[in-house]
């Protein structure tokens, strides 16, 4: 029974990486659950035994991904008044997933318009679990004071992530050359960026009042 287990899993993961190879390359329509399974070097009963349907296979290739880095943010408690390190871990990872899967997320790109409900669904589960502790982070923050309450954290988060993925697009569609920064560098402006537009204003220090002395005639 256990001896099961691994040969199971190794065919599961043969399968994502198929997937990941045969969707960038095909696209999220061109490829077939067909030569998936053929790249993976199993017949197709076993994918869709493993995983039910393309799109669920597709799905999870993402959401393994987010898991390591969900992982990783995890390694760390959130402090809510450190909102400076704990973004910049997360804009880390962020980045980090994004440029490991940068064929595929091109791909899904260039079929949105083609085939909106279906690439939406895929990108919109794979980021789900990165967004919801996001969104419970900056809650969590409001209530200590030290993000601004008056932001619907909805947009302020899609606008961040947004940030990290137009600068993955950019890093890697154009030369080495045609940009004159690191990955690491646009990730910390991005992160400054946005705290200046979350970050609560300090209240006012208050400061005793001056007293006039009397002139006496």
């Amino acid at each position: 029974m256990h001896s099961e287990a691994p040969s199971t899993n190794s065919t599961r993961q043969r399968l994502l990486d198929a997937g990941a190879r045969v969707c960038a390359e095909r696209g999220l329509q061109g490829a077939t659950t067909r030569e998936i399974a053929e790249a993976a070097g199993v017949n197709e009963v076993t994918l869709f035994r493993h995983f039910g349907s393309k799109e669920k296979l597709i799905s999870e290739i993402f959401q393994r991904a987010v898991a390591a880095q969900m992982e990783s943010l995890s390694e760390t408690e959130p402090d809510a008044n450190d909102l400076e390190r704990d973004l910049t871990r997360y804009a880390r990872r962020y980045n980090e997933m994004l440029m490991a899967n940068e064929a595929l997320i091109r791909t899904l790109i260039g079929e949105a318009q083609r085939h909106p409900k279906e690439a939406w669904q895929v990108i919109c589960e794979a980021a789900r679990p990165m967004r919801e502790r996001l969104i419970d982070y900056l809650r969590a923050a409001q209530k200590a004071g030290s993000v601004r309450t008056d932001i619907p954290l909805g947009p302020t988060i899609d606008a961040f992530t947004g940030m990290l993925l137009s600068g993955m697009l950019r890093r890697t569609g154009f030369k080495q050359s045609m940009v004159d920064y690191s990955a690491d560098e646009y990730v910390a402006n991005v992160v400054t960026l946005f705290l200046r537009g979350i970050a609560a204003p300090e209240a006012p220090k208050k400061t005793a009042p001056v007293r006039r002395k009397r002139v006496h005639a």
